[in-house]
């Protein structure tokens, strides 16, 4: 059975960082492209960032380019979200999700990741 945990999420200043995990099991980690999402209160998802099942290639919004980093240990069948900067508009619940792909779709459809991790809350507040 396929599944998704995030952790790493939580309360974090303006300017601070953290770094979310997305550990899989149940599936052949290395031939699923990995997003990550996230949902602030009152706002439609947003797709933040993408990677490739080889790790080779990956994606961000431009909210978020230069800022966040995603990378993967298909070893470990863990992604990683490195967030820099953070700024009070990047708080939202963050979820990870897996797309059977080797390359990743355009992050504004959603409907190609077809299985989900459950989120983790990340707050960024003085």
């Amino acid at each position: 059975q396929l599944q998704l945990v995030e952790s790493g999420g939580g309360l974090v200043q303006p300017g601070g960082s953290l770094r979310l995990s997305c550990a899989a099991s149940g599936f052949t980690f290395d031939y699923y492209a990995i997003g990550w999402f996230r949902q602030a209160p009152g706002k439609e998802h947003e797709g933040v960032s993408c990677i490739s099942s080889s790790g080779g290639r990956t994606i961000y919004a431009v909210s978020v380019k230069g800022r966040f980093t995603i990378s993967r240990d298909n070893a470990k069948n863990t992604v990683y979200l490195q967030m820099n900067s953070l700024k009070p508009e990047d708080t939202a619940v963050y979820y990870c999700a897996a797309a059977k792909l080797s390359g990743c779709p355009p992050l504004s459809r959603r409907a190609d990741f077809g299985s989900w991790g459950q989120g983790t809350q990340v707050t960024v507040s003085s």
